[in-house]
């Protein structure tokens, strides 16, 4: 499955440009965080690793072979919730999988607990605190032992104190061998979370880079006026 190698990757609709010929090779480990201004296609780009949609032109290669039927999961900025239990919306995730009812309920509590939810077990899914849903999202996802995983924004809407246990759920997840690709504003979050940077603009890749330099000694221009806008203090590495 790894390197995940993109080549030339473009999504046109209507003509208009959102992925603009995207370059990109991708490793078997660490947290990737994708940067860049509205509109840059930073979205677009996990909808289309996905399978979501399909690009208009360009390539990805998936290790020696075509993309994985399994393997790759993507939580969204607002997750879907059945209207159903914490614990019936977990153990969803196995089903597709083959798993047997019994075995999906006792996986399911495992992870509630690592998640901080087991007492909330019985309890309708989307009563959940945002913070809760975006937690129970991840746990879905994380069940399945994706070799891939992409997030979208997962603490955009979300306090501080709900984002911080979300990011760390996000590094068990990493340190459980999965390889994460995530879309983020926050850039303060970039620095906790990432190991290198991939930052877009207008469609494209200006910069991968590891985050301490991305930060510090940025090589393109766009990237440069983006932190000068977006982070007006000073990074302490």
């Amino acid at each position: 499955m790894f390197p995940i190698r993109i080549r030339d990757l473009r999504f046109s609709p209507n003509g208009r440009a959102v992925l603009d010929g995207i370059d990109l090779e991708l490793g078997s480990e660490g947290i990737t965080l994708v940067l860049g201004p509205n509109g840059a296609g930073k979205s677009m780009l996990l909808r289309v690793l996905c399978g979501l949609v399909a690009p208009t032109g360009g390539t990805i290669a998936w290790g020696e072979g075509a993309r994985p039927e399994r393997g790759v999961m993507m939580v969204f900025q607002h997750p879907m919730l059945l209207r159903t239990s914490v614990l019936d919306n977990v153990a969803l995730g196995l089903k597709p999988l083959g798993v047997p009812a019994a075995e999906r309920q006792r996986r399911a509590r495992a992870v509630l607990e690592r998640i901080g939810l087991a007492h909330r077990a019985s309890e309708n899914a989307p009563r959940l605190s945002g913070g809760e849903r975006q937690r129970l999202a991840l746990a879905r996802a994380w069940l399945t032992k994706p070799r891939l995983l992409l997030l979208d924004e997962p603490t955009a809407s979300l306090d501080p104190s709900a984002a911080a246990e979300v990011e760390r759920i996000i590094r068990e997840i990493r340190t459980d061998g999965t390889r994460i690709l995530m879309v983020t504003h926050n850039l303060g979050q970039a620095t906790r979370l990432g190991d290198d940077i991939v930052f877009l603009a207008d469609g494209k890749v200006c910069e991968h880079t590891p985050t301490q330099r991305f930060f510090t000694r940025p090589q393109s221009t766009q990237a440069r006026l983006f932190i000068q806008g977006e982070l007006p203090w000073r990074m302490a590495f």
